[in-house]
């Protein structure tokens, strides 16, 4: 249910009042650059397009890239003294969904949250919209208490809780009731199948799932998804509809739909709620047909705030004083699915983009980032990152981002271009901060450079949240102490919780993920350890020494907080 502790109580003034038609004194421009949100140059170049284009000035700021779509609703709502909600992440009950009909929800950009008596909560993106208040006041006979979100949220709302009216199983009753034969070889191109594809995808994107896999078997097509981290099965496709199912998905991927003997790649646009989620499609032939993996790439998802990453207060300041240098070289470590180009991203999220050049190199490009130059990598015409690196270094950038150091001339590329006025940020595989000076040095950088080059380490894992509607206290800690020897990474305070599962956690017991981390930076005690040749064990104990928590402590910590489990953090680190 719609939960109305997020929300002061704050209505808007009555419609049609002196109150609610009473306008700003200022422009939204001139409002967003004295909230330091915009330049005046930015201003101008939205005004601008704002004469070519027939769209509002938010909506143009929002595309550039100048301004984030929750900053401008912020502004809007405090302008009209209503409150902002995450409409996103909120249960609505269905009866109040029945009150507003979804075409005139659509239209005017609104969603009902909840019913209270004669009180209705609704979701505005536009809180002065006085003829939809209106409207929606004469339908439902209700008294409206206007909120605030953002425009896209909205819409991704009305996706999840209105438009997905049929489940996939109707669907699948719906194909199975037709006649295959008949209907020949463009099975894939009926509208149930289209209708069967589109609600796979949009399960996935609404249960912030990071992968979705169709994987055929002898009789069936199982679909999964990879939700946190952890793959989970969610519904059994007869293999009747493989070909069909297979063939729609590389069609919509730009692939050769007749070519199943090789490997292929694509990518899809998805059309969700107010834009587009990309994927990223790979097919592979196996021995009952391709198995097909769709990567989601939501930029929506990312969010660039030090904020997100959960580092503590020492680290964070020794991670934006590493952001803040003229040259050198961040590293992020860990496996696949660790979370590091969001940390990269994140670090980006730092650097003055306005005073500095910003480059990346991406194996592919993920994300879209304003104001960045990236550049993908393609190794079948000699593009791969060492051959990009020495063509971005003659871009005179100030800033780079290189997707990975995977080999010798790439990763002395990297060394030289930070010790020569270039702050070089990218990713390695170890599996511990320390661990990653030992790995440069057997791809050839030279150990005497490796001290003025490298600021800091950040080697990372991600760990599923605990659902905090139903997470549990564990009544023996003391016993999971004793049998796993905590005692000495303990906080003064603590208390362990294990996983239970709701619906708001789809009975899974956890609901996102966090980063557990540790941070090793490479200061003067560094340097003779690093010349001398000290094993990684050396060079972790004097990190420790120097107040680095390993990452297994730092799991400890968050599962002594209630944030996850210690059986989560032994999966993802022992």
């Amino acid at each position: 249910m719609f939960d109305s502790s997020i929300v002061n109580e704050v209505s808007a003034p009555p419609v049609g009042s002196a109150e609610h038609m009473t306008k700003p004194v200022k422009r939204l421009g001139e409002r967003l650059i004295d909230a330091g949100l915009i330049t005046q140059m930015q201003l101008e170049l939205a005004l601008r397009e704002k004469k070519r284009q027939d769209k509002f000035l938010g909506e143009i700021l929002v595309d550039l890239g100048f301004v984030t779509p929750d900053a401008l609703t912020h502004i809007l709502a405090t302008e009209n003294k209503t409150d902002v909600v995450d409409v996103v992440n909120t249960t609505i009950d269905p009866n109040v969904l029945a009150t507003v009909d979804y075409d005139i929800a659509k239209q005017h950009k609104l969603i009902p949250l909840q019913l209270d008596g004669n009180r209705l909560t609704v979701a505005f993106s536009d809180a002065y919209n006085i003829v939809a208040i209106d409207l929606i006041e004469r339908q439902t006979g209700k008294t409206v208490n206007v909120v605030t979100a953002p425009e896209k949220a909205i819409l991704e709302a009305l996706e999840n809780n209105y438009a997905q009216s049929h489940s996939i199983l109707e669907t699948i009753d719906q194909l199975l009731n037709e006649d295959i034969e008949l209907l020949g070889e463009n099975i894939e191109d009926i509208s149930p199948m289209v209708k069967l594809v589109d609600q796979i995808i949009a399960r996935g994107v609404k249960d912030k799932a990071s992968d979705i896999h169709i994987e055929p078997d002898e009789r069936v097509v199982r679909v999964r998804y990879r939700v946190d981290g952890v793959l989970r099965s969610d519904v059994l496709v007869p293999g009747d509809f493989r070909l069909a199912l297979t063939a729609r998905l590389k069609l919509m991927a730009g692939i050769n739909v007749s070519e199943k003997r090789v490997p292929q790649d694509g990518r899809i646009h998805f059309k969700y709620g107010s834009g587009e989620i990309d994927l990223r499609v790979s097919t592979l032939p196996t021995s009952y047909g391709e198995s097909i993996v769709l990567r989601i790439l939501d930029s929506g998802s990312v969010k660039l705030s030090l904020d997100k990453l959960g580092l503590s207060s020492r680290d964070n300041k020794r991670f934006i004083d590493a952001m803040n240098q003229p040259y050198g070289m961040v590293l992020v470590t860990g496996p696949t699915g660790s979370g590091k180009t969001t940390t990269l991203y994140t670090a980006l999220g730092q650097v003055d983009k306005e005073t500095r050049s910003v480059f990346t190199l991406e194996d592919p490009i993920e994300y879209s980032l304003p104001m960045i130059r990236q550049t993908p990598i393609n190794a079948e015409v000699g593009m791969d990152f060492a051959a990009g690196l020495r063509a971005l270094l003659r871009q005179d950038p100030d800033v780079i981002l290189l997707g990975e150091i995977r080999d010798l001339e790439t990763s002395q590329l990297a060394i030289r271009a930070a010790l020569t006025g270039h702050l070089v940020l990218s990713t390695l595989h170890t599996n511990t901060a320390a661990g990653s000076i030992p790995r440069l040095i057997d791809m050839g950088v030279e150990r005497y450079l490796l001290p003025s080059a490298l600021h800091a380490v950040m080697s990372q894992r991600l760990v599923r949240r605990l659902c905090e509607h139903c997470k549990q206290e564990i009544s023996d800690s003391d016993k999971l102490v004793e049998t796993y020897g905590l005692a000495d990474y303990l906080p003064q305070s603590w208390q362990f919780y294990q996983s239970s599962g709701c619906d708001h956690c789809g009975q899974s017991g956890f609901q996102g993920r966090k980063v557990i981390y540790e941070m090793l930076m490479m200061d003067e005690t560094m340097h003779d350890l690093v010349i001398n040749n000290a094993s990684v064990t050396e060079i972790e104990q004097q990190a420790k020494h120097n107040g680095m928590k390993s990452i297994f402590e730092n799991g400890v910590q968050c599962a002594a907080q209630g944030m996850t489990t210690i059986d989560e953090v032994l999966r993802v680190v022992r």
